[in-house]
């Protein structure tokens, strides 16, 4: 557990996740859980580099 704790002093604290119902094709689910352990943070990022490259047009 300590191993993957990050020191986050002085910094904001980190947003909360909300939890939601999302309807995505199921080839692209089981190419996402194929991935392994942690495939709904990797949507989560790539959802977020979406909005990251989409906000400053």
């Amino acid at each position: 557990m300590f191993a993957r704790a990050a020191a986050r002093r002085g910094l904001q604290p980190a947003e909360r996740k909300q939890q939601v119902t999302l309807r995505v094709d199921s080839d692209v689910l089981r190419w996402f859980r194929a991935q392994g352990r942690g495939y709904q943070s990797r949507i989560n990022a790539l959802l977020r580099a979406y909005v990251q490259a989409h906000r400053d047009r």
